[in-house]
């Protein structure tokens, strides 16, 4: 089959040494051997296969397409040029001493295998490439009997001339392609890989994801949660049964119930309904008492901040200074300097002196790392597939990171660059953790705010300790996470919860987003930035971020109940709310939230951990002691902004000189991260 039009696009899988045998059996003949290279692009919504000698290969101009004629296989005719056209990667750093990094070219450019024999006869009837939605399957030679090939099948019985893989690594490629099609064994052959899917999606793109069967959809769950999930459910433009369902005749006949089994089996180990397993708390329904209202207060000025500052440069009276912060934010031009502070970059009590070292010391350290992997040669980054791997999403990310605001306009704009250098360079800082898709999205707002390379590098370092088991390949993080969250919802609402339950979204799933990158997709770039300072306090705790989703899932309950919304149009409405929440209002909602459960004399002990109430006097609805009239009321460092410059949280909404203002007693326990 033909690929449309002319293929130029993002290498995926490149392989020299790939051979047609072209007169098998006449060793004698040169030309029985023809060296090509194996190329795996994706462009647009298609990937191609394309193999070509190595001299058709070496011409950026002689970009071929498909024609097939009656001897099955594939000739070719020549294409119109395309122009190409790349920025400039050399960017003046401002670390003089470290310019000489960025001039280490990071691009590699194809080259001929100097042993290998070439077919030099002009344009070549075996050059061949096609659409990977037009392939039907991939036959493997035997093991054990030379060098590996293999032929591909088209779905009109086009067998395209066997690939001898004389260098090895057909696994690699059998690879690549399972990132778009999934492939099984033929119950005939177990040498032949079929393609078991329809209608693949193969640029994971935002509006085509959902359109492929169900088993497609779940392996791109399990091997990528982040494009399945993030991307592909970001937009939801058909009601997911429907997508899931597919064109297999056996699926339409599946339950409603058992979209759920599929959903939750992406993340082996999450249980749908916690509360009934073994080992979780049975939480029963608790009066929570009645949720204080909460103000919040103007952004940290420079002038707090600077009052807040001692002759040498040290943060005076921390907790006062995040209080501040997580009731209002910081102004912006305070967010370079703070978000240092509550990264971990810079320690609390240092001096203006001791940054200025540790920055110069970690500066030498980045610039180190950077050259690593800018110093790679091309036949190392082949031994490698895990940085050839790296690399790939990297670049992948960063071609679609937010441009909503100027830093990011532009294909080849400074600002894409560094976020490629940045990440490249995390890989070298953990190489064992890698890059994992969705880390741009944590990136990017970091690199905004600094518009300094090596203090976003350390501090998306310091961010990515916090949210590494996000992306780990068990993901426990997010198992935890949603499974806290599902017990502290039970605990606000067991009704809205047996409804989710009733509509097979018990498991909160719709909430992985979320969670994940930390709201990113869901607020505009700027609210993100007072989100993120706000939770960066871990005041009152360490999961505030699970009481912004309670607060979320609260204002939306009304509508999602009374409307009777099933399974897709609950999955449908949590993904259309991106970019229409109000960032200040669910931050009220949350803190007034944690004031209300910490209040509660009652409070279960799973709730207890998952809020980080260390050494509580509180019980649990199981406790046989019947002493509730000596249990102790927890409280947490919210409930003590009472200053002049704080506005009082109160029952009433009423400001300090109110006396239904929260009291707070000297023996109550404090909230405190876990």
């Amino acid at each position: 089959m033909a690929a449309a039009g002319v293929v130029s696009g993002k290498i995926i899988y490149e392989q020299e040494g790939v051979y047609i045998h072209s007169s098998c059996g006449k060793t004698s003949d040169q030309d029985s051997l023809i060296s090509g290279i194996l190329r795996v692009l994706e462009k647009d919504a298609e990937v191609i296969v394309d193999w070509r000698p190595l001299d058709d290969a070496l011409d950026s101009s002689s970009i071929l397409y498909a024609g097939k004629d009656s001897s099955s296989v594939v000739e070719w005719t020549q294409a119109p040029k395309e122009r190409g056209h790349r920025g400039s990667e050399h960017l003046n750093n401002y670390e003089a001493e470290w310019d000489m990094v960025n001039t280490v070219p990071s691009k590699k450019k194809p080259h001929t295998n100097g042993d290998a024999p070439s077919h030099r006869n002009g344009k070549s009837k075996w050059s061949f490439l096609f659409s990977l939605t037009d392939l039907k399957s991939i036959k493997q030679n035997k093991e054990g009997m030379g060098w590996s090939y293999l032929v591909f099948c088209l779905k009109d019985d086009v067998v395209l001339p066997a690939l001898h893989f004389h260098q090895g690594d057909s696994k690699l490629l059998i690879d690549s392609l399972e990132k778009y099609v999934v492939l099984c064994e033929s119950p005939q052959d177990k040498r032949t890989l079929l393609v078991n899917c329809q209608n693949k999606s193969l640029s994971q793109s935002f509006e085509n994801l959902l359109d492929e069967p169900a088993y497609g959809l779940i392996q791109k769950i399990k091997k990528d949660p982040y494009t399945a999930t993030m991307v592909g459910f970001s937009k939801v433009t058909n009601y997911i049964f429907d997508s899931l369902r597919g064109s297999d005749t056996s699926t339409h006949q599946r339950p409603p119930s058992e979209m759920a089994d599929f959903l939750s089996d992406a993340i082996p180990g999450l249980k749908i309904n916690q509360q009934e397993e073994p080992g979780f708390e049975v939480i029963t329904r608790i009066d929570l008492g009645e949720r204080p209202i909460v103000q919040r207060r103007e952004p940290v000025s420079l002038e707090e901040w600077t009052k807040n500052i001692d002759s040498e440069g040290r943060i005076l009276n921390v907790d006062n200074m995040k209080q501040m912060i997580f009731r209002g934010g910081l102004s912006h031009v305070l967010r370079k300097q703070a978000w240092k502070f509550l990264l971990g970059y810079f320690p609390w009590d240092s001096t203006k002196e001791e940054r200025t070292q540790l920055q110069k010391q970690k500066t030498d350290e980045y610039f180190r790392m950077k050259l690593q992997w800018k110093s790679v040669s091309e036949e190392q980054e082949k031994r490698n597939s895990r940085l050839r791997d790296y690399r790939s999403l990297i670049e992948k990310d960063v071609n679609r990171t937010d441009r909503t605001n100027k830093f990011y306009e532009g294909q080849d704009n400074p600002g894409l660059i560094l976020l490629h250098d940045i990440l490249m360079t995390y890989c070298m800082y953990d190489f064992d953790l890698g890059y994992v898709q969705g880390m741009s999205d944590l990136l990017s707002p970091l690199l905004y705010v600094m518009e300094n390379e090596v203090d976003a590098f350390w501090c998306f370092a310091s961010y990515m300790d916090q949210m590494h088991q996000n992306f780990e390949e068990q993901m426990q993080g997010m198992k935890t996470q949603l499974i806290q969250l599902s017990t502290l919802l039970r605990l606000l609402d067991s009704g809205f919860c047996s409804y989710l339950e009733s509509q097979d979204s018990g498991y909160l799933y719709f909430c992985f987003r979320w969670l994940l990158i930390r709201f990113k997709r869901e607020f505009s770039f700027l609210d993100i930035l007072r989100l993120w300072e706000v939770m960066w306090t871990e005041l009152p705790c360490k999961n505030f971020h699970l009481l912004l989703c309670c607060a979320i899932l609260e204002s939306e309950k009304q509508q999602i109940m009374e409307k009777h919304y099933g399974f897709n149009e609950i999955l449908k409405h949590i993904n259309e709310l991106s970019m229409k929440i109000d960032v200040e209002d669910v931050l009220c909602k949350a803190e007034a939230i944690s004031l209300q459960m910490v209040k509660c004399k009652e409070l279960p002990q799973a709730v207890c951990e998952i809020l980080g109430l260390q050494d509580s006097e509180v019980t649990t609805p199981d406790s046989d002691t019947g002493e509730d009239e000596n249990v102790g009321m927890t409280s947490c460092p919210t409930s003590t902004f009472q200053s002049d410059s704080l506005p009082v949280l109160a029952t009433s909404g009423a400001r300090d000189d109110d006396p239904t203002q929260i009291s707070v007693s000297p023996n109550v326990s404090r909230l405190t991260p876990a």
